[in-house]
């Protein structure tokens, strides 16, 4: 799918966990997104380059190189990119005092939204006792994970032949574990916690793979998801709006109204 297709403009991007440099990462339609969409704001909320996984094993295709373009290209042309690196990436955190021209890399980063509110944006690994206490374990826990985004890969594949939409079963399984559901909770939280505690009005984070906007603790949490299950990212309208984007199904929407059909070439 080339730029030709019309963008729609938001004041603010918040995207996270594309985990490029691995199978799963849904980077077609990450790719679809970031051409149907500019910004004043861009920020890639941690998790952008999976260094654990490239440790293993090294894949690299062409439309992760072509994100990464994209998002310089974006960069050149005026939008302030803001990067905020997580524990997939951490080897990026040395550099947090890091800025080259529109790109700068930070720890946590405090945004004003356009109707006065203030944002604190970071990825959330700090609140994972598992990823600070016991990182052997995060990584058998992220082996598992990763074939079970293999099935739901696999599974879509055939959804696809069958003319249905993109699910994810990873997402369904999380959702029907006690313990995950638990995990969850107790995570946003210890976010929304941090926020309030800084007198932050909103919390912005990734890391855990669960798209949501929500009170909690006085404050509104926000995760803008991913871009191996979910693929949505967090969105701020001109009046300081806050809305989440669920690209699996605003892609069919786009394609179904120009095409009358979704591409094969570009269906993930």
């Amino acid at each position: 799918m080339k730029d030709q297709q019309s963008v729609s403009y938001y004041r603010t991007i918040w995207i996270s966990d594309l985990h490029l440099g691995t199978e799963n990462s849904k980077s077609e339609m990450l790719l679809e997104f970031l051409r149907s969409t500019d910004s004043k704001y861009l920020f890639l909320v941690g998790d952008i380059i999976d260094a654990w996984r490239m440790k293993k094993k090294i894949y690299w295709h062409q439309t992760h190189n072509d994100i990464i373009q994209k998002i310089l290209r974006k960069a050149r042309k005026g939008t302030k990119v803001i990067f905020i690196p997580g524990n997939h990436d951490e080897l990026v955190k040395s550099y947090t005092s890091f800025s080259l021209g529109n790109i700068s890399i930070k720890n946590k980063f405090t945004h004003k939204l356009a109707d006065g509110r203030k944002a604190l944006v970071l990825h959330g690994d700090e609140f994972d006792a598992v990823i600070l206490n016991a990182k052997w374990l995060a990584s058998i826990g992220s082996s598992l994970y990763e074939f079970i985004l293999k099935l739901n890969n696999n599974l879509n594949f055939v959804r696809r032949k069958l003319g249905l939409s993109y699910w994810s079963l990873s997402q369904f399984l999380k959702h029907q574990t006690k313990r995950a559901t638990n995990f969850i909770s107790n995570f946003e939280f210890a976010v929304s916690d941090s926020a309030k505690r800084v007198n932050a009005d909103v919390v912005v984070c990734g890391h855990i793979h669960k798209p949501v906007i929500k009170k909690l603790n006085g404050v509104l949490y926000c995760n803008d998801g991913d871009w191996v299950e979910s693929c949505s990212a967090l969105v701020e309208n001109k009046e300081g709006q806050l809305s989440l984007i669920d690209w699996s199904i605003e892609r069919e929407k786009i394609f179904h109204n120009k095409y009358n059909k979704i591409p094969e070439s570009v269906a993930v």
